[in-house]
C-alpha cells in the first residue's frame, strides 16, 4: 500500500515536471530559432515540440549516446549525433537558442563541464534548461537515516539490489534499466541539490536564472501544488530556467 503511494506522488511528480520544462522549451523557440536536445534518445521530444509550436520553423538537433538511438532518430530523418556528452561538444559557440537537457544531468560524469559547453554553445539571450533530480530531499534523508540507499542518489551498479532498496525508481518508462552494463546509461553518478545547481549556474556564468521544484514527499498529491511553492528546496525533481 505504501509503494502505492509512493508511485502515485512519482507519477505525478514526473508529469508535471516534464509538462513545465516543455512548456519552457516552445516558449524559448516560439519565434524561431535553433534548439539542441542533450540525451535525444531517438529524438522523442521533437514530435512534441512540431505539434506544440504549429507552423513555427525550428531547427532541431540533438546528441545521443546510444548508436542504436541515434540510428533510429536518423531513420525519422532526424539530425542526432552521436556523442558523449561529459566531453566538449562539436558544435559552434552561439549555435543555438536552446538547449535542453531532461533527465540527463544526473548521467553524467562531468556534469560541470556540460553546464559550461551549454553556455558555450547558446547565443546570448538563449536558454539552458534542465530537469534532473534533487539529491536533497526529506524523501532521500529519511532512507538514509532508514539503512537504505536514497531513490534519487548514486546507485549501486546492481539492478537487483536498487530493486530492493530504492521505493521509487528515478527513471519513470525505462524499460531498459541497464546500469549493470559495461557502460549504463540509466545510473545516476552526480546528483545535484538545488542550491548547488542554482550556485554553479551562476558561477558558470548564466543570469535570470529560474529553478522549480515537484514532489515534495511525502505529502499527498492534492498538497502539492502549494508545497512546492512553499518548498522547492527539498522536492524530488527540479527544473532549472537559466538565460546567457
Amino acid at each position: 500500500m505504501m509503494a502505492g503511494y509512493f508511485h502515485r506522488l512519482y507519477e505525478r511528480t514526473m508529469r508535471e515536471a516534464y509538462a513545465h520544462a516543455r512548456r519552457e522549451i516552445a516558449r524559448s523557440i516560439e519565434l524561431g530559432g535553433a534548439c539542441l536536445e542533450c540525451g535525444a534518445h531517438d529524438g522523442h521530444e521533437y514530435q512534441w515540440l512540431k505539434r506544440e509550436l504549429g507552423g513555427v520553423a525550428f531547427d532541431y538537433r540533438g546528441v545521443e549516446w546510444n548508436p542504436a538511438m541515434v540510428e533510429r532518430a536518423k531513420s525519422r530523418g532526424l539530425d542526432v549525433v552521436q556523442g558523449d556528452l561529459n566531453r566538449p561538444m562539436t558544435f559552434e559557440p552561439g549555435s543555438f537558442r536552446c538547449v535542453f537537457a531532461l533527465s540527463v544531468l544526473e548521467h553524467l560524469l562531468n556534469p560541470c563541464r556540460f553546464m559550461d559547453e551549454c553556455l558555450r554553445v547558446i547565443e546570448p539571450g538563449g536558454t539552458l534548461i534542465l530537469l534532473t533530480p534533487n539529491i536533497s530531499t526529506y524523501f532521500t534523508a529519511a532512507l538514509i537515516l532508514a539503512g537504505r540507499m536514497p531513490s534519487s542518489g548514486p546507485h549501486p551498479d546492481s539492478t537487483r539490489l536498487l530493486n530492493a532498496q530504492a521505493p521509487v525508481k528515478a527513471d519513470a518508462g525505462q524499460s531498459n534499466f541497464d546500469i549493470e552494463s559495461d557502460t549504463p546509461v540509466h545510473r545516476h553518478l552526480v546528483v545535484f541539490s538545488f542550491r548547488a545547481l542554482k550556485s554553479y549556474l551562476e558561477m558558470a556564468g548564466f543570469s535570470d536564472i529560474r529553478g522549480y521544484g515537484y514532489g515534495l514527499y511525502p505529502f499527498p498529491n492534492f498538497m502539492q501544488p502549494v508545497m512546492e511553492k512553499i518548498d522547492p528546496y527539498h522536492c524530488h525533481q527540479m527544473v532549472f530556467v537559466a538565460r546567457k
